[in-house]
């Protein structure tokens, strides 16, 4: 049986800490308050994965009690370094340690996110002939990244929050002579302009996923 370890990249969600390009148009609070419906959906679709374990790589380490409360059964491992690339390194370095024969790392800001994206990284990373999954976001970033072995090659002195880092991870992957799958393209939520695209996909979003985030703007829209 295949073991492999869904991990969610994420921030303990404190006003004025997370989603600050959000500001305007919404308060630090408010954005502090969709970050953390952005969490909750996101740990309730990983739990809906069969095939996987759930884990958070969390930060900064006091915040480690909102996830034990939050997600209840979660892998919880602490995230270190000083950039997030070496951060990505030493998670996959933490949950291979555990065992894992595959980590899948995934962002925390893409609540509309289909769940057959997640199923089919599955089944990727499951796949001996391919070293490294992508899922690639539309702003030249990554929204997973699934690995078997570490390589730490893909996270040093990279370009980060630039369009750059999907076609440079791939680069260097085929040049460490690794195969290369990719996912569908998808959005993250970090702009105001994010933001209407989310209202939009929401709309259309499969039956009751992202919940909290429709509570949220729901609430707001009363």
């Amino acid at each position: 049986m295949r073991r492999i370890v869904v991990a969610i990249m994420a921030k303990a969600p404190q006003a004025g800490e997370v989603k600050t390009r959000l500001c305007p148009p919404l308060s630090a609070m408010d954005a502090a308050e969709l970050y953390r419906c952005f969490l909750l959906d996101k740990i309730e679709q990983v739990r809906m994965l069969k095939e996987a374990s759930p884990a958070i790589a969390y930060t900064p380490a006091e915040g480690k009690g909102f996830f034990e409360r939050v997600a209840p059964g979660f892998v919880l491992v602490p995230q270190h370094g000083p950039d997030l690339g070496a951060r990505l390194a030493n998670n996959f370095d933490q949950l291979l340690a555990r065992g894992y024969t595959g980590v899948l790392a995934i962002d925390s800001d893409t609540p509309t996110l289909p769940t057959h994206f997640l199923e089919q990284a599955l089944d990727l990373i499951a796949t001996p002939e391919i070293g490294l999954v992508l899922g690639p976001s539309d702003d030249g970033g990554y929204y997973l990244i699934g690995l078997r072995k570490l390589h730490r090659e893909l996270f040093e002195e990279m370009a980060w929050s630039t369009a750059q880092v999907m076609p440079e991870t791939i680069r260097r992957a085929e040049a460490m002579g690794l195969k290369v799958a990719t996912l569908p393209l998808w959005f993250d939520v970090d702009t105001p302009d994010d933001l209407e695209r989310l209202k939009v996909s929401l709309r259309s979003a499969e039956g009751e996923a992202a919940r909290h985030t429709r509570g949220f703007f729901k609430e707001r829209a009363e």
